[in-house]
């Protein structure tokens, strides 16, 4: 189902009707500030390997989003050096690699004791996840490997009938984040996208 939103100001039972399919264990589709993200509960198992399925994704871990830093510690073991740089780039084009704590899922980190954190500048993401009132499992929407979708219209024809929703916020750019491994006081940069990197050279 495709269903249009306001990406500057999203519309509350839009938010709400994408938030009832998180809850009740389906996966959707919705715009970040760099591409568009396949969605899940970070806490149902089943949602999250549908992702896995759908991505036709080996076992490697997924990021997810939350709406700010102030429950961070939940998920990731944070420096204080670490802390100080999330706050200075966030919101925004970035993923961060910290340390995870034992509250994070083990299908999140099925071989790895880390955890990739997202906190995009886009209204659509930052109140699904209030809403929500937790993480959302989030990873680009494209078969593993390939390119990235950027259109609706062309998620809708290809996953449409694998996903629960799809957020319609029209068409995004083909950059992912930046991601960076900050899970010592030396900053490595895994991938550069979207967000500057000149911080961390």
């Amino acid at each position: 189902m495709l269903l249009e939103i306001n990406k500057y100001n999203p519309e509350y039972p839009k938010i709400k009707q994408a938030v009832d399919v998180l809850k009740a264990g389906g996966v959707i589709v919705y715009p970040t500030d760099t591409i568009y993200g396949f969605g899940a509960d970070i806490f149902n198992k089943d949602a999250i390997d549908r992702v896995y399925k759908i991505k036709k994704k080996g076992v490697q871990g997924f990021s997810f989003i939350i709406p700010d830093l102030k429950d961070i510690s939940k998920f990731a073991i944070v420096s204080d050096f670490a802390y100080k740089t999330m706050r200075k780039l966030l919101p925004g084009p970035y993923t961060f690699v910290l340390r995870a704590t034992k509250y994070v899922p083990k299908e999140l980190i099925p071989e790895k004791k880390t955890v990739a954190i997202r906190i995009p500048d886009n209204k659509v993401c930052l109140e699904l996840v209030r809403l929500l009132s937790g993480p959302i499992v989030t990873t680009s929407v494209n078969i593993s490997g390939e390119h990235f979708f950027s259109d609706p219209l062309d998620i809708e024809k290809t996953f449409g009938e694998q996903v629960d929703l799809v957020l319609d916020a029209g068409a995004l750019s083909n950059e992912p984040s930046s991601v960076i491994d900050l899970t010592s006081d030396t900053p490595v940069i895994i991938r550069r996208g979207k967000g500057d990197v000149s911080l961390f050279e």
